[in-house]
């Protein structure tokens, strides 16, 4: 076993930063040693902002999404379109539609997808909400904006055979040759789901 290099407090601080995504051991130890030499200009700043996070930020009760007002921005902004309606599985999922400015229309998170597998069921989505909100009669269109995977096409076939009778068109985003891509690098069942759903050029 490799005998510790520093004190406890930043072995804790090292472990604690090699949980998140995208950091290993070796990754979380330099993040640490890079926090520790800018203690004024970083790690004072994202201490303070861990503690007013921990404080302020909540789930809003709306769609799901995280922010520190309820409803949240997203929900509040009336120039958002309220008769679009895009689902998706996790609140990254609409940060990167957002980034990306790909709809005007609002959200509504359903907090993972169903996965038998991991022990995700129904109940532990928030479909009833997105059910409910699918009634509401300012609501044309819902589109399924979840991942292209066998959990992610389960859930979409669920959800859709509970709106048959909300009277809204449901739609989902396309799959096939990503923008910019070469078809010699594509797999399989991106390239057979990208001929199924060719369009008019």
């Amino acid at each position: 076993m490799a005998s510790s290099v520093a004190g406890p407090e930043i072995e804790r601080l090292i472990q604690l930063l090699s949980k998140l995504p995208g950091l290993g051991p070796r990754s979380a130890r330099r993040a640490a040693l890079h926090l520790i030499k800018k203690r004024e200009a970083l790690m004072t700043p994202l201490a303070d902002a861990l503690q007013v996070a921990i404080a302020k930020i909540e789930v809003c009760h709306t769609c799901g999404n995280i922010d520190t007002q309820n409803p949240c921005t997203i929900c509040c902004d009336t120039r958002r379109d309220p008769a679009i309606l895009v689902v998706v599985a996790d609140v990254a999922d609409l940060w990167a539609l957002e980034r990306a400015q790909a709809t005007r229309g609002r959200y509504h998170v359903l907090g993972a997808t169903l996965s038998p597998l991991d022990g995700i069921g129904p109940d532990d989505l928030s479909i009833d909400a997105l059910v409910s909100r699918a009634h509401d009669d300012r609501v044309t269109e819902i589109i399924l904006a979840l991942n292209a995977t066998v959990d992610g096409q389960t859930t979409a076939h669920y959800i859709t055979d509970l709106l048959q009778d909300a009277g809204v068109k449901v739609t989902r985003l396309a799959h096939g040759v990503p923008v910019g891509g070469e078809l010699d690098y594509l797999d399989e069942g991106t390239l057979s789901a990208a001929m199924r759903q060719r369009t008019l050029f």
